[in-house]
């Protein structure tokens, strides 16, 4: 019981390292938290620091939660991987490192299914990016990844055996990055979201 304790205190810890926050003060001298939509996630990162930046912080964030997925093994303990691995992603939303004030979800989310279900995480990263080329909108090619992933897990489990734990998560995580984005579908809508240029 005091490991399982342990793995799940680490596993939020873990997602409550704000890489973002981070690269940005000790290599840019910024605080990402004043510039753009003030979030600490990999897409403000890009818009705020530049290509190199954004790219460091959206794989830092994949980790957090890749790593956290796979504590119950390093320790060798019966947990299932989704649960420390949905802490890393609330750790990365809501981080006690700074101020509960994260990312929306998306990198650490997608950390978790590398290591649980990787073929499902190359999945969604080819969707997102065929969104991207065609929208030029990150938000919505994240809430988009999130459709898809649902899809993925309802029709394999049609085929192939249901996977409870992993429709419970998948389900649970896309619906809390389309809230994460509340602000951002007004701004589609009003077509006043950023469009990214180098795509």
């Amino acid at each position: 019981m005091i490991e399982m304790i342990v793995v799940l205190v680490l596993a939020y810890l873990l997602g409550s390292i704000p890489s973002g926050l981070i690269i940005g003060k000790v290599f840019y001298k910024t605080d990402i938290r004043q510039h753009g939509s003030g979030n600490l996630g990999g897409t403000n990162t890009f818009r705020t620091l530049g290509v190199k930046a954004g790219l460091a912080v959206t794989l830092a964030d994949i980790l957090k939660g890749t790593l956290a997925a796979a504590l119950p093994n390093l320790f060798a303990i019966d947990l299932h991987p989704l649960i420390p691995g949905v802490l890393a992603v609330l750790g990365h939303t809501y981080p006690i490192f700074a101020g509960f004030r994260g990312g929306k979800a998306v990198a650490t989310s997608g950390g978790v299914l590398l290591f649980y279900a990787p073929f499902l995480f190359i999945t969604l990263l080819v969707s997102f990016f065929v969104s991207l080329y065609i929208t030029k909108y990150v938000s919505l090619s994240s809430m988009i990844a999130g459709g898809v992933a649902v899809v993925y897990v309802l029709t394999t489990g049609f085929f192939q055996g249901w996977d409870i734990p992993l429709l419970i998560v998948v389900s649970l995580l896309a619906s809390f990055v389309i809230y994460r984005h509340r602000a951002n579908i007004n701004r589609i809508i009003n077509k006043t979201e950023p469009k990214i240029k180098w795509l």
